[in-house]
């Protein structure tokens, strides 16, 4: 089943998140076989103000423990996460 995990940073985080980034991108290449598509939701100036994974795993369980597992998480850089059922229409499968 795949999952929209939606993340806003906590404004005023960028310095976090910029040194949390390499933890980030070498939890995620851990994890390759569940992303679907992943990257930063940017601001009118193109800064990260958060971020944006679809991924694939058997349950929402799964997906809310791939979530908490994340570096970003881990060391408090989102304001908010969201996790809701997503379909893929595009690109057909």
């Amino acid at each position: 089943m795949h999952f929209a995990i939606t993340c806003t940073d906590k404004p005023g985080h960028l310095d976090l998140r910029l040194a949390t980034r390499p933890r980030h991108l070498e939890y995620l290449d851990t994890q390759v076989d569940h992303i679907v598509v992943a990257g930063p939701l940017l601001d009118v100036e193109g800064k990260p103000t958060g971020s944006l994974l679809v991924v694939e795993f058997p349950d929402e369980t799964a997906a809310q423990a791939f979530a908490d597992a994340d570096p970003y998480t881990q060391a408090g850089l989102f304001e908010s996460v969201t996790i809701k059922p997503f379909r893929v229409v595009y690109p057909k499968a």
